[in-house]
């Protein structure tokens, strides 16, 4: 992306996620991470801390530059004038100071839109929190364009103890203001680039039409979950103990993002049965990580999306048989292809001003489901334990439910993130991931 000059570009990943925000809920991603401890009764230790590695990070303390037309794609430079108080806060949870509380006060954090004058982030530190699980958390925000899941990981990573955070996720390139002539240097060079790769990107075709089921069973089925949404989200979560769901796909030969697939499917099969829709499958977009062990630790974006039809007919076994044999088909050896054609279209679209028209009226998916895997064991930051982390995604178009879940110490937790104005059954379909979970583990037995 630094094609000479050492100018910082964002990839086409991350431009292609910079064009999609055009929806009326900003395409943010975000994590409520909750600490526990005695010492955090005063959480100044911990806020020191935190701002002291988060100003660390050097990508929080850049600015994305959009240059004229002709200069190429945006580009990072150092912001000349950050001031870190203008990102992160503390704030006490709302009443009635609960889990549920300090949840609602991150959904709102991550819907607020960011300013593209400065860097695209923000963090909140959540304090008074009346559960024995966490006293504290911080809920941090970041654009898509900044990081997908992987990436925000990464800055997990920096912001929890034992971690040497130098260099700084890697990113090492110069920062200065570049003129113009450089920049259209550089644009000339990296498109030059774009076409002796061409053929490589042709010979990926086919596995990039499998990854995307190779267009298998046409469009999703029409339901009420897909609407326009508007401004407003809701969350509700769900925490699953990972051994279990693991042991649980095993026995039938699938993975946890299966049992993930089937079980969210399943919750939302439920609400539409209850609406009087019966729809025999619907179609779930997973995300599909392109990256590689030379590049978990960089931030941008490098995913790719596999659709899935999920049947909503039959046994937990039925259901999950048949997930697991469609998403083997469709993985292939060199993951997240799909992103080198769906990438191209997304970015037209936007260019002739038709993206949002396209995703409030689109027919490929009834919803998301995002799976990322974190810290195995227990982390902590200043000496306080992380009790959980909440993943918190921000659909857009016509999907007005959405599932992220994070596997953290054992503990799988999905995020149920609906558009309380079209979904309002947030609490109905939460409890349905879980009643769905229990039925696949008992299945299993």
């Amino acid at each position: 992306m630094a094609a000479s000059s050492g100018i910082d570009r964002i990839g086409p990943g991350d431009l292609t996620e910079l064009v999609s925000d055009v929806g009326r809920a900003p395409l943010n991603v975000g994590a409520a991470i909750f600490f526990a401890g005695e010492n955090l009764r005063d959480p100044t230790t911990l806020m020191v801390v935190l701002t002291e590695r988060l100003v660390g990070i050097r990508r929080l303390r850049q600015c994305l530059i959009e240059p004229a037309l002709g200069l190429g794609r945006p580009y990072w430079i150092d912001d000349d004038h950050f001031d870190v108080d203008a990102h992160f806060s503390q704030v006490r949870c709302p009443a009635p100071c609960d889990r549920e509380a300090a949840l609602t006060l991150a959904v709102d954090a991550v819907i607020r839109p960011l300013s593209r004058s400065r860097p695209l982030w923000r963090a909140v530190l959540v304090t008074d929190i009346a559960d024995p699980n966490g006293h504290t958390a911080l809920v941090m925000v970041l654009h898509h364009v900044l990081a997908d899941g992987i990436g925000g990981l990464a800055i997990l990573a920096h912001l929890v103890d034992g971690v040497d955070s130098s260099p700084p996720l890697r990113e090492q390139r110069t920062s200065g203001q570049p003129n113009a002539r450089e920049l259209l240097y550089d644009n000339v060079i990296g498109r030059l680039h774009t076409f002796r790769r061409a053929p490589r990107a042709v010979a990926r075709f086919p596995a990039a039409w499998a990854e995307l089921g190779r267009g298998a069973g046409g469009r999703a089925p029409r339901c009420s979950l897909n609407a326009p949404t508007g401004v407003r989200r809701a969350v509700g979560t769900v925490e699953v103990e990972l051994g279990t769901v693991r042991r649980a796909g095993r026995r039938w030969d699938a993975t946890v993002d299966d049992v993930l697939l089937v079980a969210v499917g399943g919750a939302l099969g439920t609400i539409l049965h209850r609406r009087g829709e019966f729809p025999p499958d619907l179609v779930i977009s997973v995300p599909v990580s392109a990256r590689t062990a030379d590049t978990s630790g960089q931030l941008g974006n490098r995913v790719g999306v596999m659709p899935v039809r999920v049947p909503l007919d039959g046994t937990p076994e039925d259901r999950l048989v048949a997930v697991s044999r469609a998403t083997r088909l469709q993985k292939t050896n060199v993951r997240g292809l799909s992103a080198e054609l769906l990438g191209p279209v997304f970015r037209a679209l936007a260019a002739a001003g038709m993206f949002r028209r396209f995703v409030d009226r689109q027919r490929r998916v009834n919803s998301f489901l995002s799976d990322l895997p974190g810290p195995p064991s227990t982390i902590t930051a200043a000496g306080a334990p992380v009790t959980s982390i909440v993943p918190l995604i921000v659909s857009t178009g016509n999907v007005a439910v959405a599932f992220a879940a994070l596997s953290y110490a054992g503990t799988l937790t999905v995020a149920v993130v609906v558009d309380p104005d079209v979904a309002p059954e947030v609490r109905d379909l939460t409890e349905a991931v879980r009643e769905q979970f229990r039925s696949i583990v008992a299945s299993a037995q």
